[in-house]
């Protein structure tokens, strides 16, 4: 078999046998972009290689992984058919060829892992036997310990991965450097960034030098940027092989600006041949002629929503769903189908029914398998104008901010003036929801109120009962009404809601008291599912027996197995019967459930079980709910100065705010009745969809759609190959670290232009008073999660899966919300210093690092010196300030996409 191959003989679909970068390298030289000659050694001759070095026994053996295998490819001969080729091939170049020798793993430049610089690369190699030493050394490094731990974080076999070698002729550079064809750092499509540096591209690439930068707008060729670096290093071929660092003093910049145009331009043929965004690497020879050496994908790019025909064009606004609900991984397909059928009801109801329920509302886009919701119709309208960032303020603050800046942008100009669609939609909603009445029974009969929020929830424990030998197709006609048209039911709840927020906002203005002073009222309040869930789990950790020295997953297997001490076992049972619909990520159909892995539960009780009595959260809760009651009274007392009346009114509108508030929770508690109950049936069809071999394993069904799902009951053909796809890219998305809160149809991510910190302090949303200082633990999951007692929780964003972690938290950092998010509301009830809407805080603040946060003033201060555990756990909070401040430097390294060139 032929080891050895020319770039003109490889293509896209030989990334097996050639690696990532000889890939692309065959795909533009088949495309006619201006590549260097070369060739490559394929994949078969590192297995070869590696078979010589027994690599597969060192791997099996586990230990010291990449110090072993990197050892034993050094120390092994390169096959004598495999070197004789690579010394035929290598004089196919010329005789003492300048060549580069560079890595091309078959786990590289790709779509989802780009694995730059995972690799080594050798530079103006000359003569055969060089050749061979570096195609040695380049087999050595798919074993250096980056590229091990790169590949373990990216959930890559190394049993699986080889590695080809690409030899390439030297272009003997004057400038070189790299290319992205879109903005890496905004997002924004087709606007090229480019940064170049005297001599090879080396020096770029590995950030030996302050290049000169250039942004390009691609479609115009308008240069919109032009920064010129320092350039005091370049990297030169030396005569024989090798290259030399040498000091440079070069004036002004270092492209003209024609060739500026050509690059951008290359950047846009090579992005249009790929179909994405590329990360490239270019080099111009002396005779000025421009050479592409490398192209990859830009994985770093959120992906773009496709966009829909909603009769408008231009610039577009996305905000996500999953950032506002705190779900930051991706949604499986049936979670998708869920939501958009229960958004179509809640559309139809506003006067604007889809065509299609299964697609969702108008609105309704996904992108990475998220939810996003179009707001540029919003965003150019007077209400949206007025209306949006008022709901942003108090929901997601940080949105808010972003939002109001880029009302100024001309490509969102105001056009849709008029206000009556949106008092058509909300005389519609509001009727639909029955708000008169909800309202009345809120102000006057509180008691009805109650008792009908609570009603809503025994008719929809009903409704989700089905007999135990319905059909599989009786199944899927169940659950898509359930989603599809109990959405008026649910969110009736919510004039009683915002009526007894309304009595806040009142006794604030008749007793003279600024709502910033008022906020102790919300403190402990009755009548939240999630607080009230939170409580029976810390009195279920009190009748408890203590764990020991038990491992989660050992008392996690016990359990299952129903081998607990009696009282535990029914304890546990007891509170998975009432809440183990409940789950982190919760508002996904097709995620487990607490019933289904009472794992996280268990992780969370015994976090509790360590905790000291002085921070037992009932005697917390209790001393809130009595911090409320004295805030009521001082407020009631301002009210009485201006008139007995006065006082009367705050005192009766203060009582509604506190038995209403806490049903905010409610409508989405029972939405998640809703989408656990569908899950719950949907899996007997997925069992009934095994036994006749169109699945695999029964939760294989949450990654159809129930479309296809209701197809496949009278298809009968086998889905294996779809669902295993699905799943592959899911697990894929769950890599991704960061969702964008709003993103424009350009990628522009409005954030990544206006992130800030003031006086040393990261600043945010003030959300729940009082001063911690603690141990910051970074979160990205709270399943398994493990949080000390008065530890400062620092997460991208909370839904109700997290609050358990809350009762251990001396203080809470979220990247999102605002001062009516879900974890603000709990934070204030629970007396928990909180700050949120902080841009990126879980790379800006790290685990172990002590950090004050100050809920009032809305800042976090890292200190320099961080407090022990134990330490932590006895600090005090002080009902002060609301700001998270850092007395040390913190650094954030920024990884550049790129390999060495």
């Amino acid at each position: 078999m032929k080891t050895a191959l020319e770039f003109s003989e490889i293509h896209a679909g030989m990334l097996a046998e050639v690696g990532g970068k000889a890939a692309n390298l065959g795909e533009l030289t088949r495309a006619t972009l201006p590549v260097p000659p070369g060739w490559v050694l394929t994949t078969d001759a590192y297995h070869q290689a590696a078979e010589a070095a027994g690599l597969q026994e060192i791997i099996a053996q586990g230990g010291d992984l990449a110090t072993k295998a990197r050892q034993r490819l050094l120390e092994t001969a390169i096959p004598d058919e495999v070197a004789e080729e690579v010394r035929k091939a290598y004089a196919g170049l010329g005789e003492s060829a300048p060549v580069a020798v560079r890595s091309s793993a078959t786990a590289e430049d790709l779509p989802f892992a780009s694995f730059a610089g995972q690799q080594d690369t050798f530079l103006n190699v000359v003569g055969p036997e060089e050749v061979l030493l570096a195609v040695r050394k380049c087999w050595a490094s798919l074993w250096t310990d980056r590229a091990v731990a790169y590949r373990e974080a990216n959930g890559i076999d190394h049993a699986v991965v080889r590695i080809a070698v690409v030899v390439q002729t030297m272009v003997d550079a004057q400038v070189a450097g790299v290319m992205f064809t879109a903005n890496p750092v905004t997002g924004r499509r087709r606007e090229a960034v480019i940064d170049a540096g005297p001599g090879l591209g080396e020096a770029v690439v590995s950030g030996a030098v302050n290049p000169d930068r250039f942004v390009v707008d691609v479609a115009t060729a308008e240069i919109r940027e032009r920064h010129a670096g320092d350039k005091k290093i370049a990297i030169r071929s030396l005569p024989g092989g090798g290259t030399e660092r040498v000091e440079t003093d070069v004036d002004g910049f270092c492209l003209t600006d024609a060739q500026v145009r050509a690059l951008a331009e290359l950047g846009a043929r090579v992005e249009g041949h790929y179909g994405a965004p590329q990360d490239t690497e270019w080099a111009i020879d002396a005779g000025g002629r421009l050479w592409l050496t490398q192209a990859r994908p830009i994985t770093t790019l959120y992906p773009l929503p496709e966009m829909p025909e909603t009769g408008h064009d231009g610039l577009r606004l996305f905000f996500s769903i999953n950032v506002a609900q705190g779900v930051m991984g991706p949604f499986t397909p049936m979670g998708s189908a869920g939501i958009k059928l229960m958004s179509a009801d809640a559309a139809r109801i506003a006067g604007y029914p889809p065509a299609d329920p299964h697609e969702g509302a108008g609105p309704l886009v996904e992108a990475g398998q998220r939810l996003w919701i179009d707001l540029t119709k919003a965003a150019r309208s007077r209400v949206g104008r007025a209306v949006l960032p008022r709901m942003f303020s108090v929901a997601e603050a940080r949105t808010a901010v972003l939002f109001n800046a880029l009302m100024d942008d001309p490509r969102l100009s105001m056009i849709y003036p008029s206000r009556r669609p949106f008092l058509r939609a909300a005389r519609r909603i509001a009727r639909a929801a029955g708000a008169p009445r909800r309202v009345r029974w809120a102000l006057t009969r509180p008691e009805r109120a109650l008792t009908y929020s609570r009603r809503i929830g025994d008719d929809l424990t009903r409704r989700l009962e089905l007999p135990p030998d319905v059909s599989p197709q009786t199944r899927i006609d169940h659950a898509e009404r359930l989603l599809g048209a109990t959405f008026p039911m649910i969110f009736s709840i919510m004039p009683i809601v915002v009526a007894g927020y309304g009595m806040f906002g009142l006794a604030s203005k008749l007793s003279g008291v600024p709502i910033s002073d008022m906020q102790d009222v919300l403190r402990s309040m009755p009548n939240n599912p999630t607080t009230e869930m939170d409580m029976e789990l810390w009195r279920l950790a009190t009748r408890i027996e203590p764990f020991g020295d038990r491992s989660v997953d050992e008392i996690t297997r016990l359990y299952q197995a129903g081998q607990l001490p009696r009282v535990t076992q029914e304890a546990i049972s007891g509170f998975l019967a009432t809440y183990g619909h409940r789950g982190v990520a919760e508002i996904d159909l097709g995620v487990k459930r607490w019933s289904d892995d009472p794992s996280h539960i268990i992780g969370v009780l015994a976090n509790y079980l360590r905790m000291d009595d002085r921070l037992a959260p009932d005697a917390l809760f209790a001393r809130g709910a009595a911090d409320a009651q004295a805030a009521v009274e001082h407020i009631v007392a301002a009210a009485a100065r201006k008139g007995r009346w006065r006082a009367a009114i705050v005192r009766r509108a203060l009582d509604r705010t506190r038995r209403l508030g806490g049903l905010r929770e409610l409508p989405k508690y029972y939405a998640v009745l809703i989408f656990a109950g569908v899950r719950r049936s949907m899996r007997v069809v997925g069992e009934h969809l095994v036994a006749q071999g169109v699945l695999g394993t029964p939760d294989d069904i949450y990654f159809l759609t129930f479309r296809e799902t209701r197809t496949a009951l009278t298809d009968g053909s086998s889905l294996g190959g779809l669902v295993a796809e699905r799943k592959a890219a899911y697990e894929q998305e769950t890599r991704r670290r960061h969702v964008p809160r709003l993103l424009l149809s350009d990628g522009t991510e409005p954030e990544a232009l206006s992130i800030a910190a003031a006086d040393g302090a990261i600043t945010g949303t003030p959300a729940s008073a009082g001063i911690a200082t603690g141990p910051a633990r970074v979160v990205m999951d709270p399943v398994g999660a493990h949080l000390e007692p008065g530890e400062i929780l620092v997460c991208p964003s909370t839904d109700p899966g997290w609050t358990p972690l809350f009762l251990t938290a001396g203080g809470l950092v979220m990247e999102m919300g605002g001062a009516m998010s879900h974890g603000a509301v709990v934070a204030r009830e629970y007396g928990i210093p909180a700050v949120v809407g902080v841009a990126r805080a879980t790379e800006r603040v790290t685990t172990g690092e002590t950090v004050t946060v100050d809920g009032a003033a809305g800042t976090i201060t890292q200190e320099a010196a961080g407090l022990t555990t134990q330490e932590a756990a006895g600090t005090t909070t002080e009902e002060a300030g609301g700001t998270v401040t850092q007395e040390a430097a913190a650094t954030t390294t920024q990884e550049h996409d790129q390999a060495p060139a």
